[in-house]
């Protein structure tokens, strides 16, 4: 299985401008813990995390530039401590966010995945074509697709089951009631399995 079998098509993104106070609120409104920025384009730019709001907080008390250790702040250039005060005062998403990102394409295997997850300490992974995010893998998104899995080898999806899974994610995004920002689908031997979360029982 690949990126483009278990990604998350309808991501939920931010624009570079957004306010920090805004995005916290959408976190909480779609009860994810970040989302990548990209421009009017879908150019992805960055990354946001909730380690990138939580680290305003932890600098709330005395307005310090984040903390480095001292042979790192004795070494870092003015360049980079002015970055850092940035990133704990600015107001918009383009100053608080991770601009070298992670990312991958669509045909990156799920085991090529889960080791750049684990190298790098990160919880998800942008997928890009061509430089526009067309997806995002998440821990979740890879331990889905090992529950359905049925062997142990990396077996490509049928061209079949591609074309199911894109028939699912189209028909659900014409439905205005789903919070795509939370929804999964996999396909594998035609049986469709959807994850996620609903606003209601209903």
């Amino acid at each position: 299985m690949k990126a483009k079998d278990v990604m998350t098509t309808a991501v939920v993104t931010v624009g570079p401008d957004m306010r920090v106070e805004e995005i916290a609120q959408l976190f909480l409104d779609k009860q994810i813990s970040g989302a990548p920025v990209v421009d009017a384009y879908q150019n992805l730019i960055g990354v946001v995390s909730e380690g990138d709001l939580m680290r305003r907080l932890e600098d709330d008390d005395d307005g310090a530039s984040p903390r480095r250790s001292w042979w790192l702040q004795f070494v870092a250039s003015s360049e980079e401590r002015a970055a850092d005060y940035v990133k704990v005062h600015g107001g918009h998403a383009k100053d608080v966010m991770s601009r070298n990102v992670h990312k991958v394409g669509e045909d990156a295997t799920l085991g090529e995945i889960a080791r750049l997850l684990e190298e790098h300490r990160i919880k998800r992974v942008p997928v890009v074509t061509d430089g526009k995010l067309v997806g995002i893998v998440s821990r979740a998104n890879l331990l889905r697709g090992l529950a359905v899995r049925k062997d142990t080898g990396l077996a490509p999806t049928s061209v079949d089951d591609q074309a199911i899974r894109q028939r699912v994610l189209d028909d659900l995004s014409k439905e205005g009631w789903l919070s795509h920002g939370t929804l999964n689908v996999i396909v594998e031997n035609g049986v469709v399995q959807l994850w996620g979360y609903v606003d209601s029982e209903k």
